[in-house]
């Protein structure tokens, strides 16, 4: 143990209890292994996922629930075939789990064919668990790759309709998960007020916030129970990434906005919170000796490279803080613009950004596509605008945007009337959110001009906002470099919420936040949804779907919201047009 010091020693304990077992081919028929086990009292409480394809392999995942109150290690059988019925066998296999791992058991599937799609599902105790469908990644020339993209799935605030309208999709290479898929709060947190009317309150025992290695497996287990849920994870392989919740808001390197005094030591958090999110999560580490490393690279033959990115853990400097520049004097404009364009202040770390680099430079597919949390268009918002945001009680927020929008539609009309205030309204912008891509501006304008300079067509996938963007991306001097998708949550509210939005003020909301942005093409302001891109040597079209309500059992597709937009490969077209019908 010499020279291991404590946070070492909790980084190879996790490590330990994340060890995927590999799978090479058949090595036996689904069943216990022995006659103990095959008396014991078990279920498939969270069904099954796989994740994390490559042409050759994939991670298929499920979690055994003991019901006898016995802690001993549990025996689990898998099988992987290539039709439903299971007649044409290619993987089985047996191994061990128990409580060390949560009774979770991960295998990486390997020896598979290139695009093609199996199925999969385990066996303990002579109890069959559900079956579960996924595809390994194409290999040469493809046509077509078709995402679900979605984020920020909170249990207390809502059914989640989005992820069983997902699972109804068809032809989905993958599902991309951006994040927040679980949150740390307990009952009267954020976005619980309607929990117990929808029967969706927390448990007892996992009614409060989540600090300990057991909170947070508690809070997988509760998530995965939802049956819509297991079903989109049953249906397709997932390809996620963490963003704060899954430790705590506003997560960064060494801390969190919602990691306070009392609640022990944050590096023990944070590394109990990956713990279980390598246990419950079809993901394998990117890194063989570092459990928070999950930055990785999927290849889609000739067509896609989907890189994803940790924005959020591995090397995010602390947010800056608007109210750190705010004194007797004011706004000190000049200090916060010195430090938002610091070239020190990193969000990727800079052995993140050379990896990125570095694969940007190699990848010959037509379209390099970002998998990353958080806004990385630039949202300026008139001061003014972004003052009345921070203080709702402050006045009334119509009329100021129908002020500022009369300013900026005379200013793109060339009225010369326009007086220096009038000008300076809508041209003092600041960063409406300093926890994206807008607070570490330096870096992103590194990302931008690298993306520009090896001429590659560059789509940025977004979550973290809980509602729908669209985004032109340009570097500072106004080169285009490519779009911004962004997806709407799945449960969590958003700016209809935040900014206290009825129905009726929604689109005139959107429509002003739209003009007033520069580079913003589209936003949803008030529903929860998801995002399906599809992928072409022609195109990038992305489609953004929303449910009609999650506060009812019942629901349906909005698809008087639906909106469609497309992006075209080459340096003159890196920009959003809308998709003709």
């Amino acid at each position: 143990m010499s020279g291991l010091n404590r946070r070492d020693f909790l980084r190879a304990s996790a490590l330990a209890v994340g060890t995927i077992v590999v799978s090479s081919g058949l090595q036996g028929c689904l069943s216990s292994s022995s006659s103990d086990d095959a008396a014991r009292e078990l279920s498939f409480n969270h069904g099954v996922a796989s994740g994390d394809p490559l042409a050759d392999r994939v991670i298929i995942w499920t979690r055994v629930t003991p019901l006898d109150g016995r802690s001993a290690d549990i025996s689990v059988g898998w099988e992987i075939a290539t039709d439903a019925a299971f007649t044409d066998l290619v993987h089985s296999g047996t191994a061990t789990t128990g409580a060390a791992r949560d009774y979770t058991l991960k295998v990486d599937a390997q020896n598979l064919l290139p695009g093609t799609t199996y199925y999969y599902r385990f066996k303990a105790a002579e109890v069959i668990s559900p079956v579960g469908r996924m595809k390994t990644l194409p290999a040469g020339s493809i046509d077509q790759v078709r995402f679900a993209v979605m984020s920020c799935s909170n249990y207390p605030a809502g059914y989640f309709h989005v992820y069983a309208a997902a699972a109804a999709e068809a032809d989905v290479d993958a599902v991309i998960h951006l994040g927040d898929y679980i949150y740390e709060y307990g009952n009267g947190g954020y976005a619980t007020q309607d929990a117990a009317a929808l029967g969706r309150l927390l448990p007892e025992n996992n009614a409060g916030e989540l600090l300990s290695l057991t909170d947070y497996r508690r809070r997988y287990a509760l998530y995965r129970t939802d049956t819509d849920l297991q079903s989109l994870h049953a249906a397709a392989p997932f390809i996620a990434v963490w963003d704060d919740h899954e430790v705590a808001n506003d997560t960064w390197r060494n801390g969190a906005e919602n990691h306070n005094d009392g609640e022990g030591d944050f590096t023990a958090r944070k590394l109990a919170a990956l713990q279980a999110y390598f246990e419950w999560m079809p993901v394998r580490p990117a890194s063989a000796d570092d459990e928070e490393t999950i930055y990785r690279r999927f290849d889609f033959g000739d067509l896609v490279s989907l890189h994803m990115l940790d924005t959020r853990i591995i090397g995010r400097d602390q947010q800056l803080d608007y109210a750190n520049y705010i004194g007797a004097g004011g706004f000190d404009a000049t200090a916060f613009a010195a430090d938002v364009s610091d070239s020190n202040r990193t969000l990727l770390g800079q052995t993140q950004l050379d990896w990125l680099q570095t694969q940007l430079a190699t990848s010959t597919a037509i379209w390099q596509v970002l998998g990353q949390q958080i806004l990385m268009g630039r949202m300026l918002l008139p001061a003014e605008m972004l003052t009345a945001l921070q203080n709702p009680g402050s006045g009334d927020l119509t009329t100021l945007l129908t002020e500022l929008v009369t300013i900026k539609l005379r200013q793109q009309g060339g009225d010369p009337t326009l007086t220096a205030a009038e000008i300076a309204r809508i041209e003092t912008v600041i960063p409406y959110n300093l926890d994206a891509w807008d607070g570490y501006a330096y870096e992103r304008e590194v990302l931008l001009g690298t993306a520009r300079g090896l001429n590659q067509n560059l789509v940025v996938l977004a979550g973290d906002t809980h509602n729908a963007w669209a985004n032109n991306l340009a570097t500072l001097s106004g080169d285009a470099v490519g779009v911004e998708f962004a997806t709407a949550s799945v449960s969590s509210p958003g700016l209809e919420e935040y900014l206290g939005l009825s129905d009726a003020e929604v689109p005139a909301a959107e429509q002003a936040i739209i003009t007033l942005v520069d580079g913003l093409d589209y936003l949803n302001a008030n529903q929860r949804g998801y995002l399906m891109v599809t992928f072409t040597a022609n195109d990038a079209v992305a489609d953004w779907r929303f449910v009609d309500t999650i506060k009812a059992p019942t629901w349906s597709l909005d698809t008087t919201r639906a909106k469609s937009l497309r992006t075209l490969p080459g340096a003159a077209n890196r920009v959003l047009v809308p998709v003709i019908s």
